[in-house]
C-alpha cells in the first residue's frame, strides 16, 4: 500500500470521533515498523488533541515524544508545541512527571514540558 493512502488513513483516523480509533492507531500505526508512520500517527493523534490520544503520545514508552527515532520524537514534540491549547498536553506532562513511570519517559515529559511552557 502507498504511503499515500496509509497518510489518507491514518489522517481520517485521527478525525474519527469513536474512540476505538484512537486504540486502531496506537496498535497499528504507533508499533509500525516504518518510522514515517509512526510519525504520520503521531501527527495525528496529537492534531486530536483529547486526553486518551496524548496520553499514547505522552507517557509511553517507545511511542511519540519517547520513539526509539529521533525523526518521530521531533516531529510529536514539534506537534505538541503547535498546539493552540496545550492545557490537557501539559496535565499529562505533569502526571508523567508525578507518576512511577521510567526514568527516560520522565526526563523526556520534564524536558518538553519546559519546552512548552516557553512556547505558549
Amino acid at each position: 500500500m502507498s504511503l499515500k493512502k496509509v497518510s489518507n488513513i491514518i489522517e481520517a483516523l485521527g478525525r474519527h470521533e469513536d474512540i476505538d480509533s484512537i486504540r486502531v492507531l496506537t496498535e497499528l500505526g504507533t508499533n509500525h515498523h516504518s518510522d514515517e508512520v509512526r510519525e504520520l500517527t503521531s501527527r495525528a493523534l496529537i492534531k486530536r488533541n483529547s486526553r486518551e490520544a496524548l496520553e499514547v503520545v505522552i507517557r509511553n514508552k517507545g511511542k511519540g515524544i519517547n520513539d526509539l527515532s529521533a525523526r518521530v520524537a521531533m516531529t510529536a514534540i514539534n506537534e505538541l508545541l503547535a498546539l493552540k491549547e496545550k492545557e490537557c498536553a501539559m496535565e499529562i506532562l505533569e502526571e508523567t512527571l508525578n507518576s512511577e513511570t521510567e526514568q527516560e519517559v520522565q526526563d523526556t515529559a520534564r524536558s518538553v514540558k519546559a519546552l512548552m511552557s516557553f512556547s505558549s
